[in-house]
């Protein structure tokens, strides 16, 4: 009982900003058929992220730590029907995640709002605005930032994307050392994204020209041949 008093303490919720909100009503509830976006967006992210970290060890190598490698990772978990982009740049302090997590600082999306008021049609062009990070609810139902920067603590941000989301201090999973990880908690018809064949197409197709290494991780599923004897034991 203790424990979860002491990490309630430790999360604070936020309320998403108006625009955001209506954001975040207008994706879920998007027919916007090319989905497939959400990734472009995210690795584009992910590469703004690589340039800060790699912009600043130009002047002061120390900067790297001991995460010396910039890159990009995709871990799709079809257990816990996940995709999770990790990198390993700039990371975000806490006001971060609240300013850019919580407020509409992308040109993107800014646009795509002045736009709607003008057009309410103009949501069917959701994919040419680039509306970032908020392109994850095309196709997660929750989404979960787990962050580090050099100036902060390591931090997990949250939301349902419900009107507010939580920060806490992240003082259990497992240390980044720098970077960013964004878990995607898919809806349930969206377990194409977990497929090898469909993520290595959309990174061929949508993040080509970025200049880190993209890697996926791949679940390998071995077959085993079974003897009779063996056969009769599990089936007893």
């Amino acid at each position: 009982k203790k424990q979860k008093k002491l990490h309630q303490k430790m999360s604070k919720s936020y309320k998403f900003q108006a625009e955001i909100n209506q954001l975040l009503g207008l994706i879920i509830n998007s027919f916007y058929s090319n989905k497939d976006i959400f990734l472009r967006e995210l690795i584009s992210n992910c590469s703004d992220a690589l340039d800060k970290i790699r912009y600043q060890s130009l002047t002061d190598s120390s900067v790297l730590g001991e995460t010396k490698d910039l890159q990009i990772q995709l871990l799709p978990d079809k257990t816990n029907n996940t995709l999770t982009i990790t990198d390993t740049g700039i990371g975000m302090t806490k006001a971060d995640l609240v300013n850019y997590l919580g407020t509409i600082a992308n040109s993107g999306t800014k646009k795509l709002m002045a736009e709607m008021k003008n057009d309410p049609n103009v949501k069917s062009m959701i994919g040419q605005f680039g509306v970032g990070f908020y392109s994850a609810y095309l196709v997660a139902k929750k989404v979960t930032v787990i962050t580090k920067h050099n100036d902060g603590e390591q931090y997990i941000w949250e939301s349902g994307a419900t009107g507010s989301f939580t920060i806490t201090d992240d003082t259990e999973g497992q240390k980044l050392g720098r970077g960013t990880a964004i878990v995607l908690h898919l809806k349930d018809d969206m377990s194409k994204y977990l497929e090898e064949k469909t993520l290595k197409d959309l990174v061929k197709k949508h993040s080509e020209f970025i200049a880190y290494p993209i890697s996926l991780q791949v679940e390998k599923t071995t077959e085993k041949e079974v003897t009779d004897d063996e056969a009769e034991e599990t089936t007893e």
